[in-house]
């Protein structure tokens, strides 16, 4: 897929104002601090489109991007970020809820997940919620410059056999780095036979 467009739309703090209409949906959520602005702005091509910020936690809204004039890019708040006061962590958990499993312009969501680490219950605790509900998603490895190959590759393993203890088939998954590009065709590539699919029906 070619990005020829990349423009914000609107920001909201609920999901339930979000944009009216029947345009498709790939969102991305994951842990604070998994580079989820930095991959937005490698798979768009552009630089400053997603905020990036060393704060963690820093994303409080649903952000929606139009893409090509075709589907939105919508950047979600972050989960897990420990230093947010438990009525903001609440609340936002709530939004979050709400939007992935009631939201129905949602094609499918990416759940981030920090390469550089072995499984953690919140990723895993948060991706058997996804299942509970019948979302449809996949799972983006980021930072895999940050590691060597062979640690990579060893975690995302761990991580697969971690979910195929409880599922029957492992969702659609991709290893990328925002800072050299991996994965970027990959991920818009399934991005693009997922609109397709929907044309043709």
């Amino acid at each position: 897929m070619k990005i020829k467009s990349a423009e914000f739309s609107i920001s909201n703090s609920r999901a339930d104002r979000c944009p009216d209409g029947n345009m498709p949906e790939f969102a991305f959520i994951g842990r604070s601090n998994v580079g989820k602005s930095s991959l937005i702005n490698m798979l768009t091509g552009r630089k400053g489109l997603a905020m990036t910020s060393s704060t963690p936690g820093k994303t409080m809204l649903i952000n929606h991007f139009i893409i090509n004039g075709e589907w939105y890019l919508v950047d979600l708040p972050g989960y897990g970020y420990a230093k947010r006061s438990k009525r903001d962590t609440e609340a936002l958990g709530r939004m979050i809820r709400y939007y992935v499993t009631e939201r129905s312009q949602l094609t499918c969501l990416f759940v981030l997940v920090d390469s550089r680490h072995t499984p953690q219950k919140i990723d895993l605790d948060f991706i058997t919620m996804l299942g509970e509900e019948g979302v449809p998603f996949g799972i983006i490895f980021t930072k895999a410059d940050k590691s060597p190959g062979s640690k990579v590759a060893q975690n995302v393993k761990a991580f697969r056999q971690k979910l195929l203890e409880t599922w029957e088939e492992m969702p659609p998954y991709f290893i990328t780095s925002s800072e050299n590009g991996k994965g970027r065709e990959e991920v818009l590539g399934y991005i693009e036979e997922v609109m397709k699919h929907i044309i043709e029906e």
